[in-house]
């Protein structure tokens, strides 16, 4: 019970430190050893990051599904402990654990048919497309452990424990940081597997945070309680948890999107220019996982005093938020601008792909600080139960404006046109946020 009052007379800053350091700590583990991953397959060959890189947006799409679901999850659950409602909390948590379990069933479907159709998408190169066949079906039908994780994970936030989700983070990345070179270059008498080690070491890890994200939930979780016994699928509820997790989702969707149209885009100009994409795509996940570690903290938060009615900490919550995310992506912005080639000299960066990088990075630096209002309201209008207008600003941010004028740009300033669209595009979902806040939600935050 103290986990679930702190929320509601707690100071704000200390409160959401506390619940957002774990996350922000497990998400940037969680985008170190993306980044080792893709370090340790650049040793293999560019055609062998280039795969990687290619079946990106798939392993993005199955954390679009995974983390929507979980994020409604999140929202109901603090609603329901912030309304002193525990069954009702409870039964959302069952309804939603299943409710992954099947989704993750859509993959395993993708993985054994579609993924060599998805290759041939983007690349006609024969060794291209045996490394993404190689590392594709491994990491995308086997996905259904990060789904159980990460719903598990959502629950123990929606309560206000942030450490049992980041222990369950770290010991995922950790093992995968292991296993990443010795299953790809054989050390300790294995075989080389190559990029299939690669896929085993990500799998592996997976599958052993999932494994523990059941045993802490039985043993640590004394909020809510799942009960799978007389479980049917309750039409009503899915209709509410839809409500937040196809919104969700499909902003999580909206880069898989974005990186496959951009991907086929950049293979009329360059091979190279994917690879670039790609680890730029990798790089950035460092700098966004620490701020949506903060959106993470302030979800709980604001659900909670919402469903208790407590606007002035909604308001505070709000801007602390704020600031915490603008310094963040600050931090970036200054990162990409002044070590654009030591970032780059990490992945085995050639002259083609320095000379590509060098100019890339610092343009796509900018967008980190222009989009800090977009992913505040984001996460605000997600945890009041308002999916709609955070789709909204994703896909400003990462569809409806990036897409159309890289095509436009492009051709008048080559490469760089592309990079130019992104902080173009957050500096617009920016504004409209803004517009949204003022016009719908002043009055209550």
């Amino acid at each position: 019970m103290e986990n679930q009052n702190q929320m509601g007379y707690k100071p704000i800053f200390p409160l959401l430190t506390k619940m957002a350091i774990p996350p922000m700590l497990s998400m940037l583990i969680q985008s170190l050893y993306n980044i080792v991953d893709s370090i340790f397959v650049a040793k293999l060959g560019e055609e062998a990051l280039t795969a990687v890189s290619l079946i990106f947006p798939l392993q993005n799409l199955s954390l679009a599904f995974s983390v929507g679901i979980g994020v409604a999850l999140n929202a109901f659950i603090a609603r329901y402990l912030g309304e002193n409602d525990q069954e009702k909390a409870s039964y959302v948590a069952t309804q939603g654990l299943m409710m992954s379990f099947l989704h993750s069933l859509i993959f395993v479907v993708i993985g054994l048919f579609f993924i060599k159709p998805f290759l041939l998408m983007f690349t006609s190169q024969k060794d291209v497309i045996y490394y993404g066949m190689q590392y594709g079906t491994i990491v995308i039908t086997l996905t259904f452990g990060s789904f159980i994780h990460i719903a598990i994970e959502k629950m123990f936030q929606a309560t206000g424990n942030m450490i049992i989700p980041m222990i369950m983070q770290i010991v995922g990345a950790v093992i995968n940081i292991v296993l990443d070179p010795i299953l790809i270059f054989g050390y300790f008498n294995l075989p080389a597997l190559g990029v299939t080690g690669a896929a085993l070491a990500t799998i592996i890890g997976q599958m052993s945070a999932a494994i523990l994200s059941i045993v802490l939930l039985k043993k640590c979780n004394h909020s809510i309680h799942i009960s799978l016994r007389k479980y049917r699928i309750d039409q009503d509820m899915y209709k509410k948890l839809y409500s937040i997790a196809i919104p969700s989702g499909l902003m999580m969707c909206l880069p898989s999107v974005l990186v496959s149209l951009l991907n086929g885009l950049l293979s009329t100009v360059s091979q190279t220019a994917v690879a670039f994409f790609g680890i730029y795509f990798k790089l950035q996940t460092f700098v966004y996982m620490p701020a949506n570690g903060i959106v993470q903290g302030m979800r709980p938060l604001m659900s909670y005093n919402f469903g208790a009615k407590k606007h002035d900490r909604m308001h505070e919550t709000l801007k602390v938020s704020g600031l915490c995310i603008a310094f963040i992506l600050g931090l970036g912005t200054l990162l990409f601008l002044i070590f654009p080639q030591t970032l780059l000299s990490m992945f085995e960066a050639n002259a083609h792909m320095l000379e590509i990088g060098l100019i890339g990075l610092p343009i796509l630096a900018l967008s980190f600080i222009f989009s800090s209002f977009a992913i505040l309201m984001a996460g605000v209008f997600e945890s009041l139960g308002y999916g709609k207008y955070s789709l909204i600003i994703s896909l400003l941010r990462q569809f409806i404006i990036t897409i159309p004028l890289s095509f436009v740009l492009l051709p008048i300033f080559g490469l760089n046109g592309i990079w130019l669209t992104f902080p173009i595009a957050e500096m617009i979902s920016s504004l409209y946020s803004y517009y949204m806040y003022c016009r719908h939600f002043k009055t209550i935050l």
